[in-house]
């Protein structure tokens, strides 16, 4: 995971040294520490250009510092050994040619000192491990350094693991959120937009049935199809929701005896809303099908909406079904402007529409489901589209078939 460098906000300080305090092993890697070098303080500490601070300490000298407390940056050799990104080794202070005279081993009164760079896998320099004692130590022997190496990596290690705990659990608790949401969204659409929606529609009707005003009667009709309009519109979203965001889209496979006059309905239906379009047929399925009745009339339906909006308003919208091969092929077709090539990868992605789209018009979901409800059947939808031939929906669906 790709962290940002450590800063001297209070609150970043804080969540370093709990995130050190959680690692179990810490307690005993200082232990073995002052035991295998004789030193008496040992530290875990988080340094910045700016900042020292204690994440885990093991004071055996009375040192005085405690997790969480700090020091001087300015006054500590950790300071060093991060500009270095190397570590530092003082056997006998007082007698170090480079450090007798350091202000650091004066100031706190030590003479021997080792501090290693704990750096973790994304090369981010986190602090130090480090040990001080007052009395001469030999630390600069190469078991002791490797040591201090091996265990500032497995600091460096397990501090990335708990990173990756956090951030896994986050995703966790931000993917039940993102589900509860999804869950409320659906009810909304299901049930808080639909139940307005029917009382709408109840009016539209009672307008168009009742009144014997002709002006009123087309401002119901008008209404009757917006509230249609507007529950298609829900049902693509709630269908959407469900497909995308949800398990995908569900269907109920069912023995369907006689699909082809269920479809054969669908056609009529677009005939008559479109009376002045030329909608032709060719449906020849003549055994029965499992498959889910509703879905497939709404495959249908979609296919022949976009079909009408599309297609060239003086040629026929033609629509074929057959079984071939024990596949169930559904077919519609329509002249016109074809769909560019660059464009007929994108047709089945959800809120596209082309550049010719009519204004107000549908949300660009209806062919995505229409993908869905294919996908769902174990089959696919495909299109072609050519001047010379026009534009061709077709789903192959290896539906099996009753026996």
């Amino acid at each position: 995971m790709k962290r940002p460098g450590n800063s001297d906000d209070p609150r970043d300080i804080a969540r370093d040294v709990a995130a050190v305090g959680r690692i179990s092993a810490v307690p005993s890697l200082l232990k073995l520490v002052c035991q295998n070098t004789g030193m008496g303080f040992a530290a875990v500490a988080r340094v910045t250009d700016g900042s020292w601070t204690a994440c885990a300490v093991q004071d055996d000298i009375q040192f005085g510092l405690a997790s969480g407390g700090q020091l001087d940056v300015r006054t500590t050799l950790c300071r060093e050994a991060r500009a270095a990104r190397e570590p530092v080794v003082i056997d006998h202070a007082s007698r170090d040619p480079v450090y007798a005279q350091h202000h650091t081993p004066r100031l706190y009164n030590i003479e021997s000192y080792i501090s290693v760079p704990i750096i973790r896998p994304g090369g981010d320099y986190f602090g130090n491990l480090c040990a001080i004692d007052p009395r001469p130590r030999t630390v600069s022997d190469p078991r002791t350094v490797t040591m201090f190496k091996v265990f500032a990596d497995l600091i460096a290690l397990q501090l990335e693991s708990e990173d990756h705990q956090i951030e896994v659990e986050n995703a966790l608790a931000l993917e039940r959120a993102t589900a509860d949401l999804r869950e409320q969204f659906i009810a909304v659409l299901g049930h808080d937009l639909r139940n307005p929606l029917a009382a709408v529609g109840a009016t539209a009707e009672l307008m168009v049935r009742s009144s014997a005003e002709p002006q009123m009667v087309a401002l119901g009709t008008r209404l009757r199809a917006t509230a249609r309009r507007m529950s298609k519109l829900i049902d693509d979203v709630l269908d959407f929701a469900r497909g995308r965001l949800g398990s995908g889209m569900g269907i109920e496979a069912l023995e369907v005896p006689d699909l082809a006059s269920y479809l054969r309905d669908v056609v009529a239906e677009a005939r008559e809303a479109n009376p002045e379009r030329g909608v032709t047929e060719s449906i020849a399925i003549d055994r029965a099908v499992r498959c889910d009745r509703g879905r497939m009339q709404q495959l249908l339906s979609n296919l022949l909406g976009n079909a009408l909006t599309y297609g060239a308003a003086d040629r026929p919208v033609r629509v074929g079904a057959l079984i071939e091969d024990q596949v169930l092929v559904l077919r519609v077709a329509n002249e016109g402007e074809p769909i560019r090539p660059e464009n007929l990868a994108m047709v089945f992605e959800p809120y596209w529409r082309p550049h010719n789209s009519k204004p107000g018009g549908g949300l660009g979901l209806g062919l995505y489901i229409c993908a869905q409800i294919a996908k769902a059947h174990g089959g696919e939808l495909t299109v072609r589209s050519a001047a010379d031939s026009g534009t061709v929906f077709e789903a192959r669906l290896p539906i099996l078939l009753a026996r």
